[in-house]
C-alpha cells in the first residue's frame, strides 16, 4: 500500500458533483430522469439564465448562464424549473456527511464541491478503492452523481474530476501530464478564464503544454505574478493545502443583480441599491464581520462596466451605511445612460474580534450606543417581515447567486 501513499508526498482528492442542482431534482422526482432539464434563475425575466443543466439537455447545447430563451431554441422540449435552495443545502450537508466519515482534512469550495487530504488514510484502501466507496455511496444514498480526480495535489485533482464526467474517477499523476494534461487547450486549465486564454494565445501559447515551455519573463510581463504561478501549476506544481478553514477567508463580501430592463428610472435603481445593501449587511451580520470600503458596481446597456469605491473612516456593517454609501457612489458616478446590473461590495472585511483593538473609544462608544437602535429594527423586521423604517419597500427578496458563499458559511457555523 506504501507505493500508493508516499512518505513525503500527498495524496488529495477532488469530488465534484455532476449537475448537481438537476441531480438533486431528479433524485427527489424520478421521472425527470433522462430528461433535458434546465434550473433557471427567474424563466418570467429577461435575466433568467442557465444555472445549471442535465447531461441531456447540455447534449442539446444547453450551458450554464445561457440566456434561457436561447436554452429553449436549442432544445425546444427543455423542461424548465426554478431552484429550490431548500433541497441543495439538505443533498450538499448530506454529501459532506459522506466525505468527512473518510478524514476532516476537507476543504468545501462549494456547495458541491470540495478537496479531501487522503494522505493519512492509508489503513482504508488505495486511493482508488476510498474513490470508488465514495461515489458509491454517495449514488446509492443520495441517488447523485459525483466525479472523483485522484492526484498529488489540489490542482491535478481539479482537473482529473473534470475530465471524466458524469460518474467518472481519474488518476492524475505527474509522469501522465504529458499526454493527459498538456495536449489540452489552455483555455481548459483550471484557474484560465477566457480573457487570459486570449492574451496567453497572443503570444502563441495553445496548449498547457505550450504553457509550460513559455518563457517566464514573457509570462509575468504578461499576466504579472500570476504567471509564473498558472506555469507552475501547468507543471504539476501546487504546493497550497487542503485547508478546511479556509471557507472562513474572506476579504469581501459582496451583492449584484441584473435589472429586468435597461433603465434610468433613478427610483428603480435606488429601490434595487437598497435591496443590494440588505443582502451584503446580512451575510456580512452572519460573519460576525465589518468592513471600511464600499465599491459600486456599474453596467451599463452596452455592457460597459465601472466601478467604484471609497474607503470610509470608520468601519460599517448596517444595511443604512451600505445603502446611503452605495447612493452617494452612484449619483457620483453615474452618466446618465441606461443600466442593466448593480453591484455592492463591502471590501477591507475582517472580522470583529480581529479589529477590536483598533477602535478608539470614542468610536466604540458611538457605535455601542446605535446597537439597540440596530437590535430593535431586527426584531421588527422579524415581526413584520421587513424593515418598517426604510425609505424604499422592496418585494420579498429570493436566493441570489451568492447563495453557494452563504451556504458555506451557515452549514460551517451550525
Amino acid at each position: 500500500m506504501s507505493k500508493w501513499y508516499p512518505k513525503k508526498g500527498r495524496v488529495i482528492l477532488h469530488v465534484d458533483m455532476n449537475s448537481f442542482y438537476a441531480s438533486v431534482e431528479m433524485a427527489y422526482q424520478s421521472s425527470l430522469k433522462g430528461k433535458p432539464l434546465a434550473i433557471a434563475g427567474n424563466p418570467e425575466e429577461r435575466k433568467g439564465i442557465i444555472i445549471t443543466s442535465s447531461y441531456e439537455a447540455r447534449a442539446k447545447g444547453v450551458k450554464t448562464t445561457m440566456p434561457l430563451w436561447e436554452a429553449k431554441r436549442l432544445c425546444p422540449e427543455l423542461i424548465v424549473m426554478r431552484p429550490n435552495f431548500d433541497r441543495y443545502r439538505i443533498a450538499s450537508k448530506e454529501m459532506f456527511k459522506i466525505l468527512y466519515e473518510v478524514t476532516p482534512y476537507i476543504q468545501p469550495v462549494s456547495i458541491d464541491e470540495g478537496y479531501m487530504d487522503i494522505t493519512s488514510c492509508e489503513d482504508q484502501g488505495s486511493p482508488l478503492a476510498i474513490a470508488e466507496r465514495i461515489q458509491t455511496k454517495i449514488l446509492s444514498q443520495l441517488d447523485l452523481p459525483c466525479s472523483i480526480g485522484i492526484a498529488p495535489n489540489k490542482f491535478l485533482a481539479k482537473m482529473a474530476s473534470d475530465m471524466k464526467k458524469p460518474l467518472g474517477i481519474t488518476v492524475l499523476r505527474k509522469r501522465d501530464l504529458p499526454y493527459k494534461l498538456w495536449p489540452l487547450p489552455v483555455a481548459e486549465m483550471y484557474g484560465i478564464g477566457g480573457k487570459t486564454a486570449d492574451k496567453l494565445k497572443g503570444i502563441d501559447v495553445e496548449t498547457i503544454g505550450d504553457l509550460v515551455e513559455a518563457d517566464l519573463f514573457q509570462l509575468k510581463r504578461l499576466l504579472g505574478i500570476n504567471g509564473e504561478r498558472l506555469q507552475n501549476r501547468a507543471k504539476g506544481i501546487d504546493p497550497s493545502p487542503v485547508d478546511p478553514d479556509a471557507i472562513h477567508d474572506f476579504k469581501s463580501i459582496g451583492s449584484s443583480e441584473t435589472l429586468p430592463h435597461d433603465t434610468t428610472d433613478e427610483t428603480e435603481i435606488k429601490k434595487l441599491l437598497r435591496h443590494l445593501a440588505r443582502n451584503v449587511a446580512r451575510r456580512v451580520k452572519r460573519k460576525h464581520a465589518v468592513g471600511q470600503t464600499v465599491q459600486l458596481m456599474l453596467r451599463y446597456h452596452n455592457r460597459k462596466t465601472v466601478t467604484r469605491s471609497v474607503k470610509l473612516p470608520d468601519y460599517i456593517e448596517n444595511e443604512e451605511d451600505l445603502f446611503q454609501t452605495g447612493v452617494d457612489l452612484f449619483e457620483h458616478n453615474w452618466n446618465g445612460e441606461p443600466i442593466r446590473l448593480l453591484g455592492i461590495t463591502l471590501q477591507d472585511v475582517a472580522e470583529k474580534k480581529d479589529i477590536a483593538k483598533q477602535l478608539d473609544l470614542f468610536t466604540y462608544e458611538k457605535e455601542a450606543s446605535k446597537e439597540k437602535l440596530y437590535v430593535a429594527i431586527d426584531q421588527l423586521t422579524e415581526k413584520y417581515g421587513e424593515n418598517p423604517f426604510k425609505r424604499i419597500k422592496e418585494q420579498e427578496e429570493e436566493p441570489r447567486t451568492s447563495f453557494q458563499k452563504d451556504f458555506l458559511d451557515d452549514y460551517f457555523h451550525q
